[in-house]
């Protein structure tokens, strides 16, 4: 007997790490009733059709925690599938500029320390744009 599974839907989402003046990151934890609800993340969200990556994370940013940022330098892209779905997560390196951080989309936000990340649960592929800051932060120190 042939089964056929139809495709898992795939989503293309553009994710910000922001830094602060203070070498922090700004980071949210997702729902509990959605999708990975509880976990942490790095802000961010689905890029629209006819919209680049970088203006949607400029927009997402500005909907989901009502502040300015400033996108900067790629920092890693990753594909990655879950059981319900596969995403390519493009994530850029940002700069906070302006407005007071609100969980508009969100349960709760926090500006964390690089090495504070650790003791936050963060959905499977997060952990590939933690090891990408890490090796960028060794680089930097060097």
């Amino acid at each position: 007997m042939n089964e056929t599974t139809s495709p898992l839907p795939h989503k293309m989402i553009g994710v910000a790490v922001i830094w602060n003046d203070k070498r922090q990151i700004l980071i949210d934890r997702r729902r509990a009733e959605g999708l990975m609800g509880g976990l942490w993340e790095f802000p961010g969200g689905k890029v629209e059709p006819g919209e680049s990556v970088e203006e949607c994370i400029k927009r997402e940013i500005y909907e989901e925690l009502a502040i300015e940022i400033a996108v900067g330098e790629h920092l890693i892209t990753i594909d990655h599938t879950y059981t319900q779905l596969r995403v390519t997560l493009t994530v850029h390196n940002c700069r906070y500029l302006s407005g007071v951080p609100q969980p508009i989309e969100c349960e709760e936000i926090r500006w964390v320390s690089l090495d504070e990340l650790e003791q936050f649960a963060f959905p499977e592929a997060n952990t590939q744009i933690i090891a990408a800051l890490r090796l960028t932060e060794t680089r930097q120190n060097y």
